[in-house]
């Protein structure tokens, strides 16, 4: 997989961004999943191919271009959630408590009273 084109459309500045205004868009899980990509990432302990995976999974979601448009209803949003969940599950051991509480935290500044039961079924995947 060729990282490149992503790695360029990842920055912290622009991960933020692009993510106030997809919040709306996104479910909660998705966020939740998102957000435990990133938190994992900052880890010191994560090791550069899982920081390369995380690049590469935020990177092909702020990048306009994707395999299906997101213009198309629900449809549009199954290529970012199987991404989404594929980075998740192949870096999961380095996501920890600290990742989650983070996480979480900044959930509940974008959706006040997140639905636990969606969070916990994000957490069980790990």
């Amino acid at each position: 997989m060729n990282l490149s084109k992503y790695q360029r459309a990842f920055s912290e500045k622009a991960f933020w961004k692009k993510w106030q205004d997809y919040v709306k868009k996104l479910s909660t899980k998705a966020l939740y999943t998102l957000l435990l990509l990133f938190y994992a990432y900052r880890r010191k302990e994560t090791p550069y191919w899982a920081k390369s995976i995380v690049i590469g999974t935020i990177g092909y979601l702020l990048t306009p271009i994707d395999a299906i448009p997101d213009l198309t209803p629900i449809l549009g949003y199954t290529d970012d959630i199987g991404i989404l969940s594929f980075g998740l599950v192949t870096i999961a051991c380095y996501v920890n408590e600290d990742v989650r509480d983070a996480a979480r935290q900044k959930l509940t500044k974008w959706v006040p009273n997140p639905d636990e039961h969606e969070l916990q079924e994000v957490d069980a995947k790990l």
